[in-house]
Parts: structure tokens; sequence; C-alpha cells
């Protein structure tokens, strides 16, 4: 099957499911490449976490930082107020935590809470600078984690979510605007799926990344225990599949490098919208991970 009649096959099997979506798939040796849409600007929720590690790993490298330094870590006083899924954001007590591990929270468990401790020592300005000195380009860090639990305000709870789920889909203008911020592409944290598979090949390739800070970002991201998007597709015996999601409302997402046995590596990024009001789609998930899938399994085969 040629590119544009699979490009064109795999955009209908997405409209069929309820979506809208940015792929682009590149073996990491060569450059070469085949993509869907891969220069659309989205908001990407959680995956903002890879470039917020690259930055504090270097400032640790600088020596800025103290990587085993603790910090405290306080729980909400409201019990009413929005927290993340998974957490120290969920902890009851006081807790004290090394820098490094926040690291390791942030990343492989998406820890919405671990990564906002890391923005108050390195800001969201000091993070898009890291990016640039790198000559990485097309991902904007705007803000921290809390903004996108700022959405709820408080635990919003079934028909709340539902709400937020419909607000999410039906607001959004034409040139990506949005009443809420955080989806709002001129004031939330941004990028393509082309730049997200630079920032993947700066750190599986030599690049201006220092080789330290790019070898702990892909073991953090080997570690990433929420798979249920684009592992399922990618993880087997005979390959390593390392990643991050980034999940929020609507939006559906997974950027990831599959590295086979016969040292073929691919990076593999899928930016997605879903019409869908539900917060539960694994039907969605899965229809993500297979078009993911024929477009590796493509360009690997040319």
């Amino acid at each position: 099957m040629r590119d544009r009649e699979l490009i064109a096959d795999l955009r209908g099997r997405l409209t069929e499911a309820g979506l809208s979506g940015s792929f682009l798939v590149r073996n990491l040796d060569t450059g070469q490449e085949i993509a869907l849409d891969p220069d659309v600007v989205y908001p990407i929720a959680s995956l903002v976490k890879v470039p917020l590690a690259i930055a504090v790993l270097d400032q640790i490298r600088l020596g800025r930082l103290d990587g085993a330094r603790q910090l405290a870590i306080t729980p909400d006083p409201d019990p009413g107020s929005a927290a993340p899924p998974v957490g120290i954001g969920r902890f009851t007590h006081p807790a004290r935590i090394a820098i490094d591990d926040l690291v390791y929270l942030a990343v492989s468990i998406s820890d919405s809470a671990a990564a906002d401790a890391l923005f108050a020592l390195v800001p969201p300005t000091e993070v898009d600078r890291v990016l640039t000195d790198a000559g990485i380009k097309g991902i904007a860090v705007r803000h921290q984690m809390r903004d996108l639990l700022n959405v709820f305000g408080t635990e919003p709870g079934p028909e709340g979510l539902h709400l937020a789920h419909a607000l999410a889909i039906g607001a959004r203008t034409p040139g990506g605007g949005h009443p809420v911020a955080s989806l709002d592409v001129s004031r939330a944290n941004t990028g393509t799926a082309r730049a997200l598979a630079d920032l993947l090949q700066a750190l599986w390739t030599p690049s201006a990344l220092h080789p330290r800070v790019a070898a702990r970002v892909r073991a953090l991201m080997r570690d990433g225990v929420l798979q249920r998007r684009l592992g399922p597709d990618f993880i087997s015996d005979a390959t390593g599949w390392a990643s991050k999601s980034g999940t929020l409302l609507n939006l559906r997402h997974d950027a990831g490098v599959v590295e086979h046995e016969d040292g073929e590596t691919y990076a593999v990024v899928a930016l997605t919208e879903s019409a869908v009001p539900a917060d539960a789609q694994p039907a969605v998930d899965a229809v993500i991970g297979r078009v993911a899938r024929a477009l590796h399994d493509h360009l690997r085969g040319l």
C-alpha cells in the first residue's frame, strides 16, 4: 500500500472512532518518516514532564541542584479540591522526598504534584530555555501541572466530568482557541508530533543534550507504568519500549520509542482529540495504538 493510500485509510479509521489526530513515526537512524498531519499544534498535557525532567536533571548535572536534597511535601488541606489521579497529590500525611525521586515520580508514574514540586525549582520559562538551547523547536512550556487541575477546581464527580468533556469538545475554535486556558494553544503547554519526535531524537541519538541527562530520561521513560494506549501494540519480548503519555479530558497523547532486537529504533508520536464525552475510552485508545502500529510497520517494511 502506498503512503497516500495508507494515510487515507488510517484517517478514516480515526474518524470512525470519533478521533482526530496527528501521528508521526520516524526511523531514528535514517531520519525516514511517515506522518499524518504532524504539524498541528496541541496542548500536550503530561508530555511536558519529559522536558521538565531534562531541565531538572541538567541543573543537577551542573551542580545547581542537589538530587539528594529532600523537599517537604504537604498535603492539600482542602479535601474538596481537585487532586491528581496518582502520586503524592493523594498523600494524606506530610512527607520528604528527594529531588531525584521526584523526577522519577513525575515521569515514570506521571505524578503531577511531583512535577509541580520540580517546577517550583525550575520554572516553565527555564524549561523552555533548555529546549531552545538544545535546538528543539516547536514545544512551548508555559505553566505548571496544577493549571490542568484548575479545569475543575474541585473534584468533579461523574456528572461534572461528563460536562467537562462536553465543554472541552464543543468550545474549541477552529484556530485552537478555547475558554479553558490549559486547552488553548496560545496559553497552554503545546507541541506538535514533529516537535516531540525531535525531542525523542535528541534523547536517543547524539545531540546537544548531555549524554548523562539523556540516558537518565530514557531510563525513566522505559520504566513508565501507564502503557494503555500505544504500549499494547509495541511491548513485546523482541522489542524495548519507552514512552510518556498525556491525557487531559478529550486529549489522548502518547510519545515513545520502540527499540528492535535488530538495532532499528523508531520514534512514535500520537497526539489525538476525541469527540466522545467520556473519560474511559478503551476502544478509542486501542484505535490510537493500531493506527500508530500500522504507520510503524509500513515504514519498517520499506
